[in-house]
């Protein structure tokens, strides 16, 4: 694999038996929204463990609407709230988590 190709991760949701596979580039710029439907930002990252290559959390910049501080997620200095992995439900035109 070259420096140019994609990079593919494995994400399971929650509510799918089987891995999926889902293209990075795929992932750039994706609305993140609650399976309850509230809008909770824009995706800014993707942490991983480098050891294991197991993804840890999204890191999602919140809109401006949505109470971050109300939220059940963790947030870094810059105000990212930090969504683990296995809350991914979807990953379709937007990233759907359980909230």
């Amino acid at each position: 694999m070259g420096p140019s190709d994609p990079v593919a991760f494995k994400v399971l949701p929650a509510n799918v038996p089987r891995m999926t596979d889902v293209l990075a580039e795929n992932l750039s710029g994706k609305s993140v929204m609650g399976s309850d439907g509230t809008e909770l930002g824009m995706l800014y990252n993707i942490t991983m463990n480098l050891k294991t290559g197991s993804l840890n959390d999204l890191l999602v910049s919140p809109n401006e609407e949505f109470s971050a501080a109300d939220s059940a997620f963790e947030q870094d200095e810059e105000g990212r709230l930090h969504v683990p992995v296995s809350r991914v439900q979807a990953v379709k035109d937007y990233i759907v988590i359980d909230r």
